[in-house]
């Protein structure tokens, strides 16, 4: 049984095509925990790898995210990393909390969902207009995003 728990649509696109393929890898790494945890109750083995690659992968979008604001300076980028530290600090204590033996729950999966989903209607598209008026492209010619390329040959199977 599967489920799309953290729906894409254009309402969270932020028009900048390289970040928005990569919150589409949040979304779906969201979307394989909740159906592996929540839908089939699945192995604690496969949670735990679930949960690992959604802290490696928020880790690395994050890094994306901050790389770009200091590249162009952006303003508002000790706020918004306060947003960024909150998050892995959530995450971390999800894994934390799941590593003493409880369960990753659907209200755990809720407060993820709502997190990410406000993060970037919100925080992440205050940046777009400023990186577009600096220069940053909102469509590179090829067809996806190169970290979500690389990250999904890797580990998304």
């Amino acid at each position: 049984m599967s489920r799309e728990f953290l729906a894409w649509s254009e309402e969270l696109s932020v028009g900048i095509q390289e970040i928005d393929e990569q919150h589409k890898v949040l979304a779906g790494l969201t979307n394989c925990l909740f159906n592996e945890a929540i839908l089939n109750k699945g192995d604690p083995a496969v949670i735990e790898s679930i949960l690992n690659e959604l802290i490696q992968y928020t880790i690395i979008h994050f890094s994306v995210e901050e790389s770009l604001f200091r590249i162009f300076n952006y303003p508002e980028a000790d706020a918004h990393q306060m947003h960024h530290s909150q998050l892995k600090r959530e995450v971390f204590e999800i894994k934390e909390k799941f590593n003493k033996g409880e369960t990753v729950d659907l209200e755990l999966m809720h407060l993820l969902r709502d997190w990410l989903t406000k993060h970037i209607k919100i925080e992440d598209k205050l940046y777009t207009p400023f990186f577009l008026s600096k220069g940053l492209k909102p469509h590179w010619p090829k067809s996806r995003s190169w970290i979500g390329k690389i990250w999904n040959s890797m580990h998304i199977k």
